[in-house]
Formats: C-alpha cells, sequence, structure tokens
C-alpha cells in the first residue's frame, strides 16, 4: 500500500528501509537540524517558482541542490541559478545549454532527457516534480529509484505509469503537492493516533471550483473562447493546468490519483463543486464524521507542507480570517456538462494503459482547442474517442506506458487535424 505522507526517517536523505506504512503522528513533527536540501524540477513553472519562494522564505530551513526546466525561459532561470547557487542545473532542450551558459558561468549544465533524470536524482532530501505532463514519468521514476522522497506535482507520472510507479516506491515515500491530496491526506493524519485505516473511510471527498463555466450547460459551451477558457476564478495556474479545469479533466486525473495515493476505490471518491476554493477536499468516515482540511487557495501551502514534513512552515500561506463572515457552498457536478471525471473513473478503472491515453489525449486536445481546431466540448469527446478505440494493455513496463501514449497522440492528432 502506498501511504501519502513520508515517514520521517525517510527526510534525511537515506535510501534505506522505509519506516512505518502509517501516517507520521503529532509526536513525530521535530523541525529540521538544518537546511533541508530540495531539487525542484521545472523550476520555471508555475508550481516550481511557487516552490522556490516557499524556499527563499525560509533559508535556515531549505536550500537549493537543483534546478531543472525544459529550457525555453534561459533569463528566468538564470536568475534563480543566481539567487539560489544550485549545486547543478539541468534542461531538458539541449539548445539551450550556450545561452545558459553564457547566463551563469561556471555552475555545472546537465542536459537532454538523460540530464534531466541525473539531476532528479541528485543528491538531497526531497525532490519536488513540478513538471508538467507525461514527460514526468522519468523524472519520477529516477527520484525514486535513488531512493528521494519525492514531493509529487506532477500528477500525471502516478496516473500513467501507476503500477510503474507504485512498484518502485517505498510506503510514504511519495509526498502529495496538488491541494486536493494534501488536504486529503492532512484530514486523514488528522483522524487519529492509529495510522491510515482506509476501512475506517466511507468516502474521500475531492472538491472542484468549477472552473469558469460552472452553472453552464453543454449547449452553452460550444463558443467558449481559448481566452474566455483560461480566466479561472480562483487559483493562478499554468495553461495547461488552467484549462484542464476548465474541462475538468483535471480533477479527473485527481480521481485517478486519490485512488492511486491513498488505496480507494473509485465508487468511494466524490466530487463536490466548491465555488470558494477553501476547503481544498474531505475525508468521511465510516462512524459519520467528516474532517475537513480549508485555507485560502494558495499552493505555496501544500508545497510548503511537502517541503517541510513533518513539521509545518510557519506562515507558508495566509489563514482564513475567522472574524469576518463566510458563504461556502457546494454542489453536485454536472456530468452532463462536464464528463470529464466520468470518464477519468472508467479509464482509471480500466487501469493499465488506459490512464496514460486519457492524458496524452487531453495534452493533443489542449493544443487543438488553444490553435482554433477544436471547440471547447470537442476536447472530452475527442478524448472519449480515442479511449475508446485503444485496446487496453497492463502497463508492465515503460516502453509500454510510452507506447500506448504516442499512439493515443497520433490519433488525437488525426481526429483534430482539420
Amino acid at each position: 500500500m502506498q501511504t501519502p505522507l513520508a515517514d520521517p526517517a525517510d527526510l534525511a536523505g537515506a535510501a534505506g528501509s522505509a519506516g512505518p506504512a502509517g501516517l507520521a503522528g503529532p509526536a513525530e513533527l521535530p523541525g529540521p537540524a538544518e537546511p533541508r536540501s530540495i531539487v525542484v524540477l521545472g523550476s520555471t513553472g508555475s508550481v516550481g517558482t511557487q516552490a522556490l519562494d516557499v524556499i527563499d522564505r525560509d533559508p535556515a530551513r531549505f536550500r537549493v541542490a537543483a534546478l531543472v526546466a525544459g529550457g525555453g525561459q534561459v533569463d528566468l532561470l538564470a536568475r534563480q541559478v543566481e539567487r539560489f547557487r544550485p549545486e547543478v542545473v539541468a534542461v531538458a532542450d539541449e539548445r539551450a545549454v550556450p545561452a545558459l551558459r553564457e547566463a551563469i558561468g561556471s555552475v555545472p549544465i546537465l542536459a537532454g532527457p538523460e540530464g534531466v533524470a541525473e539531476a532528479a536524482a541528485w543528491p538531497c532530501d526531497i525532490v519536488l516534480n513540478g513538471i508538467t505532463g507525461a514527460v514526468g514519468l522519468t523524472s519520477t521514476l529516477a527520484a525514486l529509484g535513488a531512493g528521494r522522497v519525492l514531493a509529487l506535482a506532477n500528477k500525471e507520472s502516478l496516473i500513467i505509469g501507476g503500477p510503474l510507479v507504485k512498484r518502485l516506491a517505498r510506503p510514504g515515500q511519495i509526498l502529495p503537492v496538488d491541494s486536493e491530496h494534501s488536504a486529503l491526506a492532512q484530514c486523514l493524519w488528522a483522524a487519529g493516533p492509529s495510522g491510515y485505516d482506509p476501512e475506517a473511510v466511507r468516502r474521500l471527498v475531492v472538491t472542484a471550483s468549477g472552473g469558469p463555466f460552472r452553472g453552464r450547460k453543454r449547449a452553452e459551451l460550444t463558443e467558449v473562447t481559448p481566452e474566455q477558457a483560461l480566466k479561472h476564478p480562483t487559483w493562478d495556474m499554468g495553461t495547461v493546468i488552467t484549462l484542464n479545469s476548465a474541462t475538468l479533466v483535471n480533477k479527473g486525473l485527481e480521481v485517478i490519483e486519490a485512488s492511486l495515493l491513498f488505496d480507494i476505490p473509485f465508487d468511494r471518491i466524490v466530487v463536490v463543486v466548491h465555488p470558494q476554493s477553501v476547503i481544498h477536499s474531505m475525508v468521511e468516515f465510516v462512524d459519520g464524521s467528516t474532517i475537513a482540511q480549508a485555507s485560502p487557495p494558495d499552493m505555496r501551502l501544500p508545497i510548503s507542507l511537502t517541503l517541510g514534513w513533518p513539521a509545518r512552515v510557519p506562515d507558508a500561506a495566509k489563514a482564513v480570517d475567522w472574524t469576518k463572515a463566510h458563504t461556502w457552498t457546494f454542489e453536485p457536478l454536472d456530468e452532463e456538462a462536464f464528463p470529464a471525471v466520468a470518464l477519468a473513473r472508467h479509464v482509471g478503472s480500466e487501469g493499465g494503459t488506459a490512464p496514460a491515453v486519457y492524458n496524452a489525449a487531453n495534452e493533443v486536445c489542449v493544443d487543438a482547442f488553444l490553435a482554433g481546431r477544436l471547440p471547447f466540448p470537442g476536447i472530452v469527446d475527442t478524448i472519449a474517442a480515442v479511449v475508446g478505440e485503444h485496446a487496453v494493455s497492463p502497463a508492465g513496463s515503460v516502453g509500454e506506458v510510452l507506447d500506448a501514449d504516442a499512439w493515443a497522440r497520433a490519433r488525437a492528432r488525426e481526429l483534430t487535424a482539420g
């Protein structure tokens, strides 16, 4: 069983045997004795820049061991290198190396997929994988294989490589960065001193803001523009995740991720629309009680929890102001207008390579929508068509996963070529 929070013994950077399988208890909450070394993958992206902000605020607690980026924002990466002085830098695009070398001087540079994988396994206490998309799978596997504790924001790597990732990970080696899964983990941790007991859980309640089109019917979504879809009402995120939130594909991915992280079947995971994005998720227990985690929408909080675990980082984000009146609402998900979650339950139940096909087809459809080749409802319709044509295989190797990913991308491109 993969438990959601790392054992404190794993956070010294050792690759030895894992500690208890259950969640660490309140008695195990000391702060780090010296700065904890962090590798940040996707340092120029939304999660990466916010992680560096958390690190920058608390240099006595954290230091940067390595920075990894795609290579498309050399100026930003160079400024990060100057500020944080990492031991090594890696870029996925080898063409960025000359400009980066000129900008950062003698700091070692790794390049290409091999260089990124080497940086992901770099000696450190925690690897934060903030890469977006399926390309993050090799980094997740490299970090886990090297025995590093993995703060996982790249949900796609767990979703598409589920059996591979879970087979490689020690109990508690993966820390969820997504606000919803961080909330679920905190609720489970708060449930009692006996550790995580899936039999005590009746349902995981994953909240969704509903995105910019909450309340609209399917017929009202046909004329949606990219500009409208990229205006998220509560979160500041990158382009792909913001658009995935508008279609609710992101929520579908999160349902699959929750099942994999917490070993809860899909019929015990429910999505509830909560427009205010203050309750990040809840756990309903068999005795009728429900525990919720609440905080204003700010990714710095779940990021700081993974970097500082098992200690909480003071003032990582603002708390709810309890001196003011608040109204929080909850609504059922309209699965007719937003069928992405139901489709995700289907592919998650199918398992094997089906989630990889769902994710890959979505990434192609997002590009097609942004390019004007696909209407907004056509994103999930096309994903469903590709999923329906796919012959599921067990996903027993990286090769099988990548083959399914490549097939789905090619088929989705054919269907969106017009």
